[in-house]
């Protein structure tokens, strides 16, 4: 296992940055709002609650909770207008300079392509660098599931897309950043993981993260350092 020491060494020399989003670029958790959105913020937070637990898969998580919000084309693309996304203080700040250096950046979620997508445009991040799950509608915009062939819509889909990545553009070394254990779950094949608690702190993360921040100001350190 690298160190303290050595991890920050991968990172100020990683091709690639991978960033979750709910709770870590931006500030709130997407499924949720959408819920409240909807009006049935309560009765998806309990399933959340029972998915934290650990009792359910990610997928039958998903299913569950979208059963409930069953949400419209054109709900969806209220939420985003009416209450846009908050991103965290400081991502900004850190994508740009990543991507002064070169850095590859991806936003990898278990939230939704539309909603992931209008944070990646305000980052400057290409659509083709996101990698989150679909919403299906029906012609009339009525809530028709999701695309469960996502890797994102399963426990350990994000590892699968690191593998992906690493596979596709040779990347030799790649960072996630997360605050939850799906994120952490996918190093290996990622080669450093470092916690975020800016926004939500996730014990079980706090505690095994060998790099846990709450700040992006911490990493935009480390990449002035050089």
């Amino acid at each position: 296992m690298a160190s303290l020491l050595e991890m920050k060494e991968i990172f100020r020399n990683a091709d690639a940055v991978c960033f979750d989003v709910d709770s870590t670029v931006i500030r709130e958790e997407g499924i949720d709002e959408l819920a409240k959105f909807c009006g049935v913020g309560d009765a998806v937070a309990e399933v959340t609650r029972r998915a934290m637990g650990g009792t359910v898969t990610f997928k039958a998580a998903l299913t569950a909770r979208l059963g409930l919000i069953r949400p419209s084309y054109e709900q969806v693309q209220k939420l985003i207008s009416d209450n846009p996304p908050q991103l965290t203080p400081g991502i900004r700040e850190l994508v740009n300079r990543l991507h002064q250096r070169g850095v590859q950046v991806f936003l990898v979620s278990g939230g939704f392509q539309s909603i992931v997508e209008h944070v990646a445009l305000q980052l400057n991040i290409p659509t083709a660098n996101v990698f989150a799950n679909r919403l299906k509608f029906y012609f009339n915009g009525e809530y028709a599931g999701f695309d469960e062939t996502q890797p994102t819509a399963e426990s350990g889909g994000k590892g699968k897309v690191i593998t992906h990545l690493k596979e596709q553009f040779h990347f030799k070394k790649v960072v996630m950043i997360g605050d939850g254990a799906t994120d952490m779950e996918a190093c290996p094949p990622a080669d450093c993981f470092i916690g975020f608690g800016g926004n939500v702190i996730r014990k079980q993360v706090k505690e095994k993260a060998k790099w846990y921040i709450t700040h992006f100001d911490e990493l935009l350190k480390e990449l002035e350092e050089r």
